[in-house]
């Protein structure tokens, strides 16, 4: 006998205009508690944590002078100032190198003069070659990032410029240093020379930074750090308030 032929399951067609969207139960998605902040409960990855637990535990201990020095940095407006300047000295790429080689080639064959012959004034950077520069004197600003890491690779540049008289300042974000040399981080900048229209305005900032950073004698004695949590300081506060009752009660007594 042929075998018995199974029933076809009919298809229900589904409407194109009402999708359906299957709701997900777990935490942070379509179920949340009301007014409560679920950050708490997301697990970080693992250099965030580390960026945090730093963060605390440089607040908690005591920080010597000389790593405390890159916490105080350029204010909003002097950093915009500064980096106005470094975006018109980003070094060239190799395409306006190219460009630039191949308008000298066409003027040679020419026998005209090219006015690109020199390349432009540039910053510098790479921190052998901002070292060599502080060294030999050739340098007129030294920018330093304040979170360089680890910040034994520029702690001791500070120093130097100091003992050199090169000026220097420490502005925040390696990352936007490195944007202005075309790279992902920088962890200093040396300007050695500027166009004209620009040197009124790197002497403004050249003062400025010497007398923030190269002559702040005060800055570079202060030590960082040193400060408890919120619940050690609530329970502190606590105890010298009750300390300080129990001393009036006393004179109280005493008369």
């Amino acid at each position: 006998m042929p075998p018995a032929r199974r029933a076809k399951k009919s298809k229900t067609k589904k409407n194109p205009l009402f999708q359906s969207t299957p709701k997900s139960f777990r935490i942070g998605q379509d179920i949340l508690p009301a007014g409560r902040d679920l950050g708490r409960y997301v697990k970080w990855p693992r250099y965030i944590r580390i960026q945090r637990q730093r963060k605390i535990i440089m607040q908690r201990l005591k920080v010597p002078p000389s790593v405390n020095q890159f916490s105080r940095t350029l204010d909003k407006s002097q950093a915009t100032e500064l980096f106005k300047i470094l975006a018109k000295m980003r070094p060239e790429t190799k395409k306006d190198k190219k460009e630039r080689l191949k308008t000298i080639a066409e003027a040679a064959v020419s026998g005209g003069k090219s006015e690109s012959a020199k390349p432009p004034a540039t910053v510098k950077f790479g921190l052998k070659h901002v070292t060599t520069l502080v060294e030999e004197k050739k340098a007129k600003l030294v920018i330093i990032a304040s979170d360089v890491d680890p910040i034994e690779l520029v702690v001791w540049l500070p120093a130097l410029c100091r003992k050199m008289d090169i000026p220097y300042c420490i502005v925040n974000n390696k990352g936007r240093l490195g944007a202005v040399v075309h790279q992902k981080k920088a962890a200093a900048l040396a300007i050695t020379s500027v166009e004209k229209e620009d040197q009124s305005k790197l002497q403004k900032l050249v003062d400025l930074c010497r007398s923030e950073f190269n002559d702040n004698t005060g800055a570079l004695k202060k030590w960082g750090g040193g400060l408890m949590g919120l619940r050690t300081q609530a329970k502190l506060a606590k105890r010298a308030s009750q300390l300080a009752a129990e001393q009036a009660k006393k004179a109280k007594m005493m008369m």
